[in-house]
């Protein structure tokens, strides 16, 4: 994924899937949502941190995601805050991370969100489980780089 001169304006991430995950692999979807889903994202954001992807019936759908409601909106505008939201990938693309997905331990988590050209779009990762010795082993490695900046910035 690159970051080229577009206008890209990052709206949550998702910081715990790259706690609990090892990424393999990154891609992006764009995301089919109502209106005052696009304006509460826009003002408030959202949560990503329980999110997952599901593929069924040869579509891919972002799941449990929260979008607060609109606060804005009228009473037939709301939206439910945790809907399924549909992932708009192109068919080979969804059969080949269907394969990945039968692999053991793999799976697709939403890794950010953001605005591009004014459209929503999620990037997603293809993460394995980490252990919990993996997880240690990467705090003690933060850890770690933490005290060489601290230590470089007092000299």
């Amino acid at each position: 994924m690159s970051e080229s001169n577009e206008a890209t304006k990052q709206v949550a991430s998702n910081r715990r899937a790259f706690h609990e995950y090892a990424i393999v692999e990154r891609l992006e979807a764009g995301l089919v949502l109502t209106g005052t889903e696009v304006k509460s994202v826009r003002i408030n954001g959202c949560s990503l941190g329980d999110g997952y992807v599901r593929l069924r019936g040869g579509e891919a759908w972002l799941v449990n995601i929260d979008i607060a409601a609109y606060d804005r909106g009228t009473f037939f505008s709301q939206h439910e805050p945790r809907r399924d939201r549909k992932l708009l990938m192109q068919r080979r693309e969804i059969s080949r991370l269907h394969g990945q997905l039968q692999e053991k331990g793999l799976t697709l988590v939403p890794l950010r969100l953001y605005f591009r050209r004014g459209r929503v779009k999620v990037e997603l990762g293809l993460g394995r489980g980490k252990k919990l010795y993996d997880k240690r082993e990467a705090i003690k490695k933060r850890e770690s780089q933490r005290e060489v900046a601290r230590l470089a910035r007092r000299r």
